[in-house]
């Protein structure tokens, strides 16, 4: 890990703000006073037209609070600015994206939000990053009654990955969605966005397990989101543990957090060639070392893989 921090501290941040043109004495008024005032009179008779006239189309702001800071936790939001520049990095690189990493010093969602909708004019897009659970889910909820564009990246970017993997892992084990078992473990912003959208695409025999067990409907003192995960699954109603839910599962996707949480007798639990999907980051919830004293054929995925892994 010390040649992360090397990198980082030569680099002094991962992203920069370019000119696309060269000022010279024949564009000077043209791009700057005077005449840039025509581009400011026309953006006032219609908002809309900073699309046009401005740089506001390709650009989007990475919007974390640092209450759910990758290796960090809960913390200042200046911990999650690295993280950031990281992602404003691929979206220029990989899509030509402008992407502004703003680490907001507050963890207010009221604040988050209204911030946001402060920010609007300057962007055409927002990026939801890394904001603790149920507060994240509380704050996309609340900008979808804006008129704002938005991606919660902890939603629905997982989710979206992880389905298009589990349609791959299918192609190599013949097992369909509709047919498979899928213990998914973690009910935190990640898991609701990859239970919504299992659900969504058809996944008949989904179980969803939180700190407290399996999820089930009636269970007292869960969230709205929670409730809304138990309607969404566990067609019997079902109630247990973890390893309740590994049995006889063909799949396991691991969102919690929880580095090592799984051992090679929970594996043993489940079907033959089980795909198992562990996530969290940076240490996820088992290694194929531990896999393979329970099962000799599986598909793994985790997020990133260290080199040498």
């Amino acid at each position: 890990m010390n040649e992360a921090l090397k990198i980082h501290k030569k680099l002094k941040g991962k992203i920069e703000i370019r000119a696309k043109i060269k000022p010279s004495r024949k564009n000077i008024h043209l791009i700057y006073t005077p005449g840039v005032a025509e581009a400011a009179k026309e953006i006032s008779k219609n908002p809309k037209a900073s699309f046009d006239y401005t740089s506001r189309g390709n650009n989007i702001a990475i919007i974390t609070d640092g209450s759910r800071t990758l290796g960090a936790g809960d913390t200042v939001a200046e911990a999650s600015l690295p993280i950031m520049e990281g992602k404003a990095l691929f979206f220029k690189f990989f899509a030509g994206i402008d992407a502004f990493p703003l680490c907001l010093a507050t963890k207010s969602k009221e604040e988050i939000i209204r911030t946001i909708e402060i920010l609007s004019p300057n962007f055409a897009a927002f990026n939801i990053e890394d904001i603790k659970s149920p507060k994240s889910l509380e704050i996309v909820e609340e900008l979808g009654k804006r008129d704002l564009i938005f991606f919660h990246d902890d939603e629905q970017g997982v989710a979206i990955a992880v389905l298009a993997a589990l349609f791959n892992a299918f192609k190599v084990t013949g097992k369909k969605l509709e047919e498979a078992k899928i213990c998914l473990a973690g009910a935190g912003t990640a898991g609701y966005g990859i239970c919504k959208i299992l659900n969504y695409k058809g996944a008949k025999n989904l179980f969803v397990c939180d700190a407290k067990g399996i999820i089930f409907r009636g269970r007292e003192g869960d969230s709205k989101y929670v409730q809304e995960i138990a309607g969404l699954t566990n067609p019997d109603n079902l109630k247990g543990s973890l390893q309740d839910a590994l049995k006889g599962s063909d799949v396991f996707i691991g969102v919690t957090g929880i580095g090592n949480l799984l051992k090679s007798s929970d594996i043993e639990l489940m079907g033959e060639n089980p795909i198992i999907f562990a996530l969290s980051n940076p240490v996820p919830e088992i290694f194929p070392a531990e896999i393979k004293k329970a099962k000799k054929n599986y598909i793994f995925a985790r997020l990133l893989f260290s080199p040498g892994l």
